[in-house]
């Protein structure tokens, strides 16, 4: 193994700290984007209840605000319980565009990672090419072995950018991906606390009244 990131020459020191990065980012990520941590369960119903209760003091959501990032959310739209329903919307929607950017934290550098990781592979075997042609063009062909031998020692630096973009690439991909599906949750339990507070039902957990769903399935006759 050794061996062969000597051959790869100098490039592949900066392939191996960005495989480094990209893997502690991966992890950093996978810990922090955790569902408990981001969307703690049945948070969005408690809120609901302190709002029909009328347990919306500061204290209350102080600590909601620094519970998770769900919590910050519902905290913004009780701080402004007392405006307008779209103003209330609207402090919503700026409290989420910057808890996805904190979601979003070192996932630019990911696929910054899985973008450099090719192209520097590709010139670590430029260099390597060309440090063996020069060769060749002082002392001649020689050995065909030692010469096929040289190239397969040049390409070593595409292979390992290669190693390190494809994780990364699938990563970003994937983190991308889970903080689409969190936002949308966030966006639910958000609409559903609006409902609360203007003393409508919510849709989240109400299951139908009977007399409801009993005249949705009748049906419906032609009159005459």
């Amino acid at each position: 193994m050794w061996e062969l990131v000597k051959a790869g020459g100098w490039p592949m020191l900066p392939l191996l700290l960005l495989g480094v990065l990209a893997l502690a980012i991966v992890l950093e990520r996978f810990w922090t984007l955790r569902r408990n941590e981001v969307l703690p369960p049945g948070l969005g119903q408690e809120v609901r209840n302190w709002a029909a209760r009328g347990k919306l003091d500061p204290t209350h959501i102080q600590s909601l605000r620094a519970n998770s990032p769900l919590g910050a959310l519902l905290a913004v739209a009780l701080e402004a319980r007392n405006r307008p329903r779209d103003q209330i919307r609207e402090r919503i929607e700026d409290a989420g565009r910057h808890l996805v950017h904190r979601m979003e934290r070192f996932l630019n550098a990911l696929g910054t990672i899985a973008s450099a990781g090719p192209l520097l592979g590709l010139l670590g075997t430029v260099v390597g090419m060309i440090q063996m042609f020069m060769g060749i063009l002082d002392h001649g062909v020689g050995d065909v072995n030692q010469l096929a031998g040289g190239i397969g020692k040049a390409l070593v630096c595409t292979a390992t950018g290669m190693i390190v973009a494809i994780p990364a690439l699938m990563f970003h991909r994937y983190f991308k991906g889970r903080i689409g599906g969190y936002v949308i949750e966030m966006e639910m339990e958000a609409s559903a606390l609006l409902d609360a507070l203007d003393g409508r039902p919510s849709v989240l957990n109400t299951p139908p009244r009977a007399g409801a769903a009993s005249a949705a399935a009748a049906p419906v006759t032609a009159k005459g």
